[in-house]
């Protein structure tokens, strides 16, 4: 059987204090830099012209006509499969497995997964009053290339910046746990603390710095509440300027390009899974188990079980991913272990620090979590790596098994991976609702300066779920201070409007 393994990564950070005043390169150059050097990393240089695909990861920093073709032009190569993706945090996971699947398949010899973003360049430019003369821009703007639009109900209620949906999953989850909204925001922050010391290691992290306990959970003026539970530390950083690349080859083509055992990396067990897109359809607001499901065809695929991985990436946009993650696996905040398997040191949850703190470029995060985990693999021979991907809002999970040891069986295309993809189950969700509900979770939304302004509110009503604000400023103390779900409240409709909910007692 052919075989498919990693033969280079490469991975680079354009800090602020090193690129002024010009700010980072245009994407495109990114990319180039990033490609050239997976393939010095691969110590195979002729493996770019020997490309028959090149993936670029979706950028939401500048729009070219043709992506993939213009970084194929700057390489040089003459790949006959050019493909241009779309967005999520699942993106690299889903394009490696797909590139690894064809090359099993004999569809092609070497292919390249590339992507970068300027966002932090972009923003600086924008606050300038400034805009980027970068090149070969479309003729039209293209729209964002969301799989499934909003649901009216989410755009009237504000339901769908990231930080707020993320945070509604958190309450949920505090809830299910029976644990107390102070002893929680603390238990937020052990859980993510060691994510930043992580970060403070990483070459490329964006923000080196460990911070502690409390320094991630109390507000300030530096740390404001964002939406609760969640201050700024607890968030994903978008606005930065990183990329990151990654080589995969038949081991045939590897053989040829001269490429060493040692460098060669095989992803050993591949699962993806959705649940559903709109935040209030989740049947279960605390847990996500289509995220249990691809964890499951991964490590089934790679013939492992969870204890047997001795590294761990997980997807960290915000501390609910984690915790699901964790739930989904089956393992134990406080270790990374399986409950009761006596195993010191833990093991941390990431090897780059996760978006907050080695900070998130877009769709390609998790480029960046591969090229890190390949380096750990080839430092310990035979080890295997678990990364993953949340795509949207906690709605797409992708899981991967990676080791320097091939394996014997296939990681992609199994039936039983097939079988993750069915859709989920979907509660109804009512645009507008009048009467009596009952609060399924919550966020409280807060100014930038650090002042609640309203709650974002999922209540349980009969047949389904609706959405609804509380306005009222004693009820927004309340929501940081006690426990509000499975509270009785009473909801206006909004005619229009966002939902009003009222509550009772």
């Amino acid at each position: 059987m052919t075989r498919a393994c990693v033969i280079g990564v490469a991975q680079h950070t354009w800090r602020p204090e090193d690129t002024q005043p010009a700010g980072a390169p245009e994407p495109l150059a990114m990319w180039d830099d990033v490609a050239r050097d997976a393939a010095a990393d691969a110590k195979a240089p002729g493996a770019i012209e020997r490309l028959d695909r090149i993936d670029v990861v979706y950028c939401q920093s500048w729009q070219y006509d043709d992506p993939p073709r213009r970084l194929a032009e700057r390489l040089g190569a003459h790949p006959k499969d050019l493909r241009y993706s779309g967005a999520g945090g699942t993106v690299p996971q889903a394009l490696l497995a797909d590139a690894v699947a064809a090359i099993e398949r004999g569809d092609l010899d070497v292919a390249l997964v590339a992507g970068g973003e300027a966002l932090a360049t972009r923003r600086r430019m924008r606050h300038a009053g400034e805009r980027p003369a970068w090149s070969h821009p479309p003729a039209h703007k293209r729209p964002f290339p969301f799989d499934a639009p909003f649901h009216p109900a989410e755009i009237a209620h504000g339901a769908y910046e990231a930080w707020l949906t993320f945070a509604l999953f958190d309450i949920a989850h505090r809830a299910a746990s029976g644990a107390a909204p102070d002893a929680h925001r603390r238990a937020l922050g052990e859980l993510v603390a060691p994510l930043s010391a992580v970060a403070a290691r990483h070459p490329g992290a964006w923000f080196p710095v460990a911070r502690t306990v409390d320094e991630i959970i109390t507000p300030t003026t530096g740390n404001r509440m964002v939406g609760y539970p969640y201050t700024k530390r607890m968030t994903a950083i978008m606005d930065v300027d990183m990329a990151a690349a990654v080589l995969v080859a038949s081991d045939e083509a590897a053989d040829s390009l001269g490429v060493a055992d040692d460098r060669r990396v095989y992803l050993r067990g591949h699962g993806y899974a959705e649940d559903p897109h709109v935040v209030a359809a989740h049947p279960d607001l605390a847990s996500s188990p289509a995220m249990a499901r691809a964890a499951r065809a991964a490590l089934g695929a790679a013939g492992a079980a969870i204890d047997d991985v001795g590294y761990l990436d997980l997807y960290a946009c915000f501390p609910s991913s984690i915790s699901f993650a964790l739930d989904a696996l089956r393992i134990d905040p406080a270790t990374a272990r399986s409950p009761g398997l006596a195993v010191a040191p833990p093991r941390p949850v990431t090897l780059t620090g996760g978006l907050a703190y080695h900070g998130g470029p877009g769709s390609n995060t998790m480029t960046h979590a591969l090229a890190t985990l390949v380096g750990a693999l080839r430092d310990d021979p035979g080890s295997l790596g678990l990364a993953s991907g949340v795509g949207m809002h906690m709605t797409k999970h992708a899981f991967g098994i990676w080791s320097t040891d091939p394996g014997t069986g296939r990681a992609v295309g199994s039936q039983a991976d097939a079988a993750q993809r069915m859709p989920a189950p979907e509660v109804p969700v009512a645009g507008s609702y009048d009467g009596p509900a009952t609060v399924a979770t919550y966020t409280v939304v807060h100014r930038r300066d650090g002042d609640a302004t309203h709650a974002v509110v999922v209540c349980d009503v009969p047949g389904g779920r609706c959405y609804a604000h509380i306005d009222d400023p004693g009820a927004l103390v309340r929501a940081e201070t006690e426990e509000l779900v499975g509270a009785p409240v009473a909801i206006t409709a909004g005619d229009g409007a966002p939902n009003s909910a009222h509550l009772l007692g």
